[in-house]
């Protein structure tokens, strides 16, 4: 990503740029760490009550159903990799089939996703913690806010030390996280199909798409279901340090998909149905630990919040760990400043990026959890997190189908895989993304036409300041024939 030194001895050969470590992880630590991006445990604590409220508990159905254009949309990704693999990915997939301005654009809507995204659960992280040690304290600000800096200070250190030791950590947290998530939902399941007193009966409206009665908001529950897949896509920026970099980041982004769906559909059938609807909706702020400790009292409540806090921990890990990725990627071409793009022999990760990052991160969660005067502004902002994800996932499905064009009208095959479904899975978020927008209160918009303002003037600044070669990139397509595609990649 840097020019070799200019004060090199006379007959020496300078030393190469250092760069990000190759073959470091396997497909099974990719797919965790797309996962734990999404934050499993976390967003089924956000989403159960409000799930269950809006789709009149077809929040299962609704969940399977949302997982088919997501996989269609992470195959794009996956198409996409195999003909380039970097770190920026969408950023330079949407530049170089489409148009530069738009691949900025897009990167600097993948920045901003990941910033609101990682900081959406420092909310629930003092709390969670707090709450297996049997703290009743759960509303002190400045524990609140130490807990959130020790956290974000650690995982940043992590990240700059290694992706083998982030890829380690992630697994160890994420088996007990999904241990217990896992463990919990089939024991409500259990449950409710048992009739135990107090238990909400599994009907046939849990199966309907209107939910019971025929009282549930498909369209809310689908703009429900979109934010909770928000973040799979995290297995693809990490791909520089994955062995075999063109295939296995796709394979993994589909798998993560595919083991969300089970995930969250398990957990919202198997625990929402706990508890009355009453109870359930009374204490929607911390629905997780609250059916947690109804099923096994204060002792499985506390387990329960050790998994809240781990999801939470390991998607702020990993959004530091992705989110300073991308930055590199764009950096590398100077569309971000130049130092963004170090990276120490030692450590072979983007160090300067990772720490900017981070402590982007935590400066954001000092501001968001202690300047009431601003935290309505802040919710509404992290309340965006979807709608962020679901634009740049669209650029990118895409940009598929640009680069792949050729191969589109090719034969029925492509036609049906490379063109109808990823554009009909963009038509579906381009959707819900506008109805989303048209029922979110007017400071949520004004927020979201904030962030593509000063994307705009990051753009100009990237163009005429830095002069980023980026912007005089060629447009470039797959040949349409057998090749690999990978063939037209840069090494």
């Amino acid at each position: 990503m840097t020019e070799p030194s200019a004060t090199a001895l006379p007959g020496t050969v300078p030393a190469p740029p250092a760069r990000l470590e190759p073959d470091a992880i396997g497909v099974a630590q990719d797919t965790v760490i797309g996962m734990a991006t999404s934050a499993p445990a976390a967003v089924v604590a956000i989403t159960l009550a409000s799930l269950a409220a809006t789709a009149a508990y077809s929040g299962g159905l609704i969940l399977l159903i949302s997982a088919v254009p997501m996989l269609i949309i992470a195959n794009a990704y996956r198409r996409l990799n195999m003909w380039n693999a970097n770190c920026g990915a969408s950023f330079e997939w949407v530049g170089r089939s489409i148009n530069p301005y738009l691949g900025f654009f897009t990167g600097w809507l993948m920045i901003a996703g990941y910033v609101v995204g990682t900081l959406s659960g420092v909310e629930v992280l003092g709390p969670s913690v707090l709450a297996i040690f049997g703290s009743t304290s759960t509303n002190n600000a400045w524990a609140n806010v130490g807990i959130a800096t020790g956290v974000g200070l650690l995982m940043m250190i992590i990240a700059v030390v290694g992706i083998r030791i982030t890829a380690r950590t992630q697994v160890a947290m994420a088996a007990v996280e999904y241990t217990i998530l896992v463990g919990m939902s089939i024991w409500g399941l259990v449950a409710v199909l048992a009739h135990h007193h107090g238990t909400f009966a599994i009907t046939s409206g849990w199966f309907s798409l209107n939910g019971i009665g025929g009282k549930g908001d498909l369209v809310g529950g689908f703009v429900i279901a979109i934010f909770a897949y928000s973040g799979w896509d995290g297995t693809v920026y990490v791909n520089e340090e994955v062995k075999h970099r063109r295939l296995n980041p796709g394979r993994a982004a589909l798998i993560a998909v595919a083991l969300l769906a089970i995930l969250y559909t398990l957990a919202q059938v198997g625990l929402q149905g706990v508890v009355s609807p009453a109870a359930l909706q009374n204490n929607s702020t911390d629905a997780l630990v609250y059916v947690a400790q109804a099923l096994g009292g204060t002792g499985w409540e506390k387990v329960m919040a050790l998994a809240l806090a781990l999801s939470v921990i390991a998607t702020t890990g990993t959004g530091i760990v992705i989110g300073a990725r991308i930055i590199y990627g764009m950096a590398g071409y100077r569309a971000l400043p130049e130092f963004l793009a170090n990276v120490p022999r030692r450590f072979a990760t983007p160090a300067a990026a990772t720490i900017v990052f981070g402590l982007i991160v935590v400066a954001l969660a000092w501001v968001y959890l202690l300047a009431t005067s601003v935290q309505n502004a802040f919710g509404y902002v992290v309340d965006l997190t979807g709608i962020l994800f679901a634009i740049f996932y669209v650029l990118t499905a895409l940009a598929s189908m640009a680069y792949y064009r050729r191969r589109v009208f090719s034969n029925a095959w492509d036609l049906l895989i490379l063109g109808i479904l990823p554009l009909g899975s963009a038509g579906f978020l381009v959707w819900m993304v506008e109805k989303s927008l048209s029922t979110a209160p007017a400071p949520e918009n004004w927020s979201l036409l904030g962030i593509a303002v000063v994307g705009l003037l990051a753009m100009a600044a990237s163009r005429f300041l830095l002069r980023s070669p980026f912007f005089r990139i060629r447009r470039e397509s797959d040949p349409g024939s057998d090749r690999v595609s990978g063939s037209h990649a840069r090494a």
